[in-house]
């Protein structure tokens, strides 16, 4: 396990080296969060996902689901267990509860210091809230419907592992908006996914299967939300026949939350 601590920290400090390295222009704070907060989005950048990229993370989510019929599967989540506690019996961290948001925290403050990923401020949070949805209501569903009792004990809310999903969504996030830039960002947001995920099983509140789905519904949900995202706002943000234009955008003034709706005759 401080194997895996040292090797997260030496991926870091690679990703640290990218944003230094990298080649595009850096602008005064002021000016990044005017262009990136109050300029509106001309269109969604191409986006990497296609059909196809689908596939491998709904294979994740399939192994997992067949650990319930297939008992060689599960018999894998048990004897990973059973070597966790002989191994490391006494290991207890909630670091993972920070590793999870690592990811998304450095897609915003990326774009703080000048290094802008695909889309702005507007689109990118839509694409996350989005992504978030997806992974939140999917994984909550799944939790209830499937009543696995966690290696501790502690409930039946074992499968799928919720903070894997999100750390791996997290970490498609990062890889949609920075890939272009450097792949060394894609390394580093999986990294601290997978530590998540592993981290998950030391602390005994997954199984194996629990993470494997937990990482594919987080993959398949962010990739789903690019895929997605250009149609719904197509379907918001349109010109019709006559040149009108119509937007609307979510708010928030005076602590609450709202609709914008704006049109351009």
């Amino acid at each position: 396990m401080k194997k895996l601590i040292v090797a997260l920290f030496c991926i870091v400090s690679l990703g640290a080296q990218a944003q230094v390295t990298d080649t595009t222009t850096k602008k005064n704070l002021g000016d990044t969060i005017k262009k990136d907060l109050f300029t509106a989005p001309d269109s969604v950048k191409h986006l990497h996902s296609k059909a196809w990229t689908l596939v491998p993370p709904a294979a994740l989510i399939g192994y997992g689901a067949l650990s319930f019929a297939i008992h060689p599967l599960r018999r894998v989540d048990y004897y990973i267990s059973g070597e966790i506690k002989k191994t490391d019996p006494n290991f207890d961290t909630r670091a993972e509860s920070y590793f999870l948001f690592t990811p998304i925290v450095m897609v915003y403050g990326l774009n703080l210091i000048g290094v802008e990923g695909k889309n702005r401020f507007i689109d990118r949070t839509a694409l996350l809230g989005l992504s978030g949805g997806l992974v939140g209501l999917s994984g909550l569903v799944t939790k209830k419907l499937t009543h696995r009792l966690r290696p501790n004990g502690k409930d039946y809310l074992s499968f799928p592992s919720g903070h894997t999903a999100a750390a791996f969504m997290g970490a498609e996030y990062l890889a949609q908006e920075y890939s272009d830039k450097s792949p060394v960002y894609t390394i580093v947001g999986y990294s601290f996914a997978v530590a998540t995920g592993v981290f998950r099983m030391y602390n005994r509140d997954h199984w194996f299967s629990d993470v494997v789905a937990g990482a594919g519904l987080g993959i398949l949900s962010t990739k789903t939300a690019y895929l997605i995202y250009p149609y719904l706002r197509n379907a918001l943000t349109h010109t019709d026949k006559k040149g009108r234009s119509t937007m609307i955008l979510p708010i928030y003034q005076n602590g609450a939350p709202g609709v914008s709706f704006a049109m351009n005759l």
